[in-house]
């Protein structure tokens, strides 16, 4: 039997034994994080601390007591292992150990379409058309330049695919690295376990790929990339955020500035008590968004994030970590009329910062919009070399169409390429927002600021939203009323680029 088939079949026996013999037996492991007190030679800022190893005295007496070491992440300083009851006991007690956390057996990635999507049509066209990126062509705008890593389930057929065949004949994928399934290299590509391994290579078509004749598919098909595999892809219920943590830290060791991430971790249902909270998805509290953040704050990287696919779930509905993060991107998605999709998961509402952060067009979940901007942000980078991460963040947010009153269903919404390139050469990105304040009841468009369609956010507060809609104009007619959603404070109105924030006194 050869290996990457033995592996397979050792994972599932695992499973259904571990899912046979449930977690409540003491011999039963579980995957845990142990964080540790202190580091060797610590200096004062936050680089030094992130870039000192773990002691690795700490790392030899774990080990001395059975445990295998699955992950370590030098920013977090800790290390994933998998325990029985008895180890952990021993292993909290220890001086050095700070805390234990369970690696929750109930994360999964964010909710995927069952089918195969690498060979099928995404309707991509449209958001480029909503992004307006034929500027960045006319530009010559293509992400060269610009090296891009993407974690994600798996990048089953990538160098076969029709669409990417051309960025690895001309070596633009320059390093790839599975953190799930210890194989040999070359099956990286060619061996399917799951049936979410083209995942990957669907999200890396959307950010370079080309289509027959040159045309252009993804925005950045000049730029280079790091393929980072962290997730099983099937929905088994295991925690594989130490595999993301592992991935973000590799891809900050070559250099890396600008990542797609198109996973999401929510909960699974099974054990409730198992589960996370709501309030649990408020940028600090997992480990996956604290190792987002200090990527993003202080190793200066732009992190995209999908916001998730729980947006029509009661029971969840909004979005999953690490796009809970502060200080990454994180994307929705919306219908072709501009409103949030059904799927696309909202911002928590206890959040002191806007989530998501921008949206565009997708069909089929935002594990396929977030790498359209991811794309877009590349191009910005080819432009402003010289740019930070943050300041090629903040172009985006404000060349968002909504912005500045964004929302928590689709963030400051679709962001403009033209505004963006205006921000970064010091220039507003658009002058076409307006705040009016009135007791009435109703609010009077007028014909002049009339498009074809009408979008409405009707929200509670300055950013979370009671109710969308859209409403559709007549060329004959001379003016909308829009009147006042109930329990509403303030109702946004997009006609167009125009953009009307109405306050309800």
């Amino acid at each position: 039997m050869n290996k990457p088939i033995q592996h397979y079949y050792k994972s599932c026996i695992a499973l259904v034994v571990y899912l046979f013999m449930g977690s409540n037996f003491l011999w039963a492991q579980q995957k845990y994080w142990v964080t540790f007190e202190d580091k060797p030679s610590i200096q004062t800022s936050p680089a030094s601390w992130c870039d000192t190893p773990i002691n690795p005295s700490y790392l030899q007496q774990i080990e001395s007591l059975g445990p295998e070491i699955i992950c370590q992440s030098k920013w977090l300083n800790a290390v994933s292992v998998l325990l029985d009851s008895a180890q952990h006991e021993t292993i909290k007690a220890l001086s050095f150990v700070k805390a234990t956390e369970v690696i929750d057996p109930h994360l999964q990635i964010l909710s995927l379409p069952e089918s195969d999507l690498s060979a099928q049509p995404l309707h991509y066209g449209y958001a480029l058309e909503q992004i307006n990126a034929s500027v960045l062509a006319e530009k010559k705008l293509n992400g060269k330049g610009v090296t891009i890593g993407v974690i994600d389930a798996g990048f089953w057929k990538a160098p076969r695919n029709r669409y990417l065949k051309e960025l690895f004949q001309k070596g633009q994928v320059t390093g790839y690295k599975d953190f799930v399934f210890d194989d040999d290299p070359e099956t990286f590509f060619d061996y399917r376990r799951t049936s979410s391994d083209a995942h990957g290579t669907t999200v890396l078509r959307m950010i370079a790929g080309k289509k027959a004749g040159d045309r252009q598919y993804g925005m950045a098909d000049q730029a280079t990339f790091f393929l980072a595999r962290t997730d099983h892809g099937d929905k088994e219920f295991r925690g594989e955020e130490d595999y993301w943590i592992a991935a973000i830290e590799w891809l900050d060791s070559l250099g890396v500035k600008l990542v797609n991430t198109s996973l999401g971790y929510s909960i699974g249902y099974d054990n409730p008590k198992e589960n996370y909270k709501i309030s649990d998805m408020d940028g600090k509290t997992t480990m996956i968004s604290k190792a987002a953040n200090i990527a993003a704050k202080e190793r200066g990287m732009l992190i995209i994030v999908s916001a998730g696919n729980e947006g029509d779930k009661e029971s969840w509905k909004i979005l999953s970590a690490p796009a809970d993060a502060e200080h990454v991107l994180s994307i929705g998605a919306t219908q072709r009329n501009g409103l949030k999709a059904d799927y696309s998961s909202i911002g928590p509402q206890h959040l002191p910062y806007l989530k998501p952060n921008l949206s565009c067009y997708s069909l089929y979940g935002t594990s396929f919009s977030a790498p359209v901007i991811t794309g877009l942000a590349a191009c910005l980078w080819q432009y402003k070399p010289e740019a930070t991460a943050s300041e090629i963040k903040k172009a985006l947010e404000q060349s968002g169409q909504l912005y500045p009153f964004g929302n928590n269903f689709i963030g400051y919404g679709v962001p403009i390429a033209q505004n963006a390139l205006n921000i970064l050469d010091g220039h507003s990105g658009t002058d076409q927002a307006m705040v009016v304040s009135t007791t009435k009841k109703s609010f009077i468009v007028e014909e002049h600021l009339l498009k074809e369609t009408i979008i409405l956010f009707h929200k509670k507060d300055a950013t979370n939203v009671l109710k969308q809609e859209a409403i559709s104009t007549t060329p004959l007619r001379k003016r909308l009323k829009v009147r006042k959603y109930k329990n509403a404070q303030r109702t946004t109105i997009v006609s167009g680029k125009s953009i009307i924030e109405v306050i309800w006194e």
